[in-house]
């Protein structure tokens, strides 16, 4: 039993000691409306299961991760699952985790993302948010959605967690936000709006798609316009069904012929609030500790598999080798090249930052080291991971010492502002190319050169 600002809460405790408190609402919203305070409730409040997630299509990458279980889907969504290994008052330091999913799809609620791991070997408090998604989250339509709502739930939710966290045992002090694809690319988006500072003293960017940057002021209204077109009716009084149809005919419209183009068009929108007109993610630098990493084939996530992918492999001109490279040059334009740069800017301008390039991939799977490979390592368990086939051919004991070594360097992050001893703190300009930690397959982190990624 934990009391809150807003009322009191009843949670769980497994055989492993930790207390879990799940569907804690840290916001309301109405439909396209900026999130406000939850209305304080009397009683107890259950918080012994998962709230609803926010409404989508089937997850994207289930082909690479395993399909994820079925969780009800609702615009009153905002709401976040702590787990912490006493509520009392130790202070502890706080992960808080941000999901991707192309901005369209996910939830922190997921098994695969449950933080009882890193909560257990770290005495540590995690925190995993559910926020709004695609156009019911994302939507800059004037007079309709102001846009950035999904980015808006994540504030609220920090600004929860500075509020609340003590009484679950955690340092408001010592939050460290945590996040991968869209969720990392959103905690990017966070380091340059004004009304974060303060809510986070540490980030952990993996595998951001920093190439993707902000709506413009025009490009939000042409996926408006798109939107509105394809709806054919009122958006804030349509189905939610008739929303995520819409919002599937965007995202083919806007990805072009062939889809070639298929970077997500609902995603944070550039002077919308919290987001100003020229964000700068360096201005905190020296405020902020970062994290920020790739893994060494992230595009196989995506492209693998796909049936004009396979066509291209077939052609004697194109094969195998050549659609290799064309993967490993869209990594390096979307992922590695640009997240570099930030790092580069970041330690240019005073700030402690850690590189890092994730390698490791199981043997008997074709996605390699893909995109979302090191979630396993951090998050989840064996169930929850069982049926995912970027893993095939590895037992999940097999993957327990890298498991160990990577949530190790997590926590202590978290807890000191440096991982373990061996990342050393990112330069600017190294050469040749840049260089960062590589965590590979003989299960060590070591310092790597990579020419060409600048």
């Amino acid at each position: 039993m934990v009391r809150i600002s807003s009322g009191e809460l009843r949670g769980t405790t497994g055989e492993s000691g930790l207390h879990v408190f799940r569907g804690v609402p840290y916001a309301r919203a109405d439909r396209f409306a900026p999130p406000e305070p939850v209305e304080p409730w009397a009683g107890v409040r259950d918080a012994t299961r998962h709230g609803p997630i926010s409404p989508q299509p089937p997850v994207r990458p289930e082909s690479v991760m395993g399909v994820p279980e079925e969780h009800e889907q609702s615009e009153d969504c905002l709401n976040l699952t702590v787990v912490t290994p006493g509520t009392d008052d130790r202070k502890r330091p706080v992960l808080v985790w941000l999901h991707g999913g192309a901005y369209v799809t996910g939830a922190s609620s997921f098994a695969c993302y449950d933080g009882q791991r890193l909560a257990a070997e770290g005495d540590v408090v995690v925190v995993g948010v559910n926020y709004r998604l695609g156009a019911l989250g994302y939507l800059k339509l004037d007079g309709v959605s102001p846009g950035n709502l999904g980015l808006l739930d994540q504030l609220a939710a920090l600004r929860w967690v500075r509020d609340n966290i003590a009484h679950f045992g955690g340092d408001p002090e010592q939050v460290t936000v945590f996040g991968q694809s869209a969720g990392a690319h959103s905690i990017a988006c966070l380091l340059a709006a004004p009304a974060a500072d303060g809510l986070f003293r540490r980030a952990v960017l993996q595998s951001a798609p920093m190439a993707l940057k902000p709506l413009t002021p025009a490009g939000a209204a042409r996926i408006g316009r798109y939107f509105t077109a394809a709806l054919g009716t009122d958006p804030r009084t349509a189905s939610v069904a008739e929303i995520l149809q819409a919002q599937q005919r965007v995202i083919v419209r806007a990805a072009g012929p062939g889809g070639l183009y298929s970077v997500p068009p609902f995603r944070p929108a550039a002077a919308a609030d919290p987001l100003p007109p020229a964000a700068s993610m360096v201005r905190r630098a020296r405020e902020v500790d970062v994290i920020i990493g790739t893994t060494s084939a992230e595009m196989n996530t995506f492209l693998n598999g796909k049936p004009g992918i396979t066509q291209l492999e077939a052609l004697p001109f194109v094969g195998r080798r050549g659609v290799a490279a064309a993967k490993a040059g869209i990594t390096r334009w979307m992922f590695d090249a640009p997240s570099r740069r930030l790092a580069d800017a970041l330690a240019a301008a005073g700030g402690r930052v850690f590189t890092y390039r994730f390698a490791w991939h199981a043997p008997a799977s074709t996605y390699g080291a893909c995109h979302c490979i090191e979630l396993p390592f951090l998050l989840g368990d064996r169930e929850s991971w069982a049926a995912a086939p970027m893993l095939a051919g590895t037992e999940w004991d097999e993957m327990a010492q890298l498991g160990r070594k990577l949530r190790s360097a997590w926590l202590e992050f978290a807890k000191t502002g440096a991982p373990l001893p061996e990342w050393q703190r990112h330069s600017p300009g190294a050469a040749p190319g840049m260089r960062w930690v590589e965590i590979g397959p003989d299960l060590r982190a070591r310092r790597t050169p990579v020419a060409g990624v600048g």
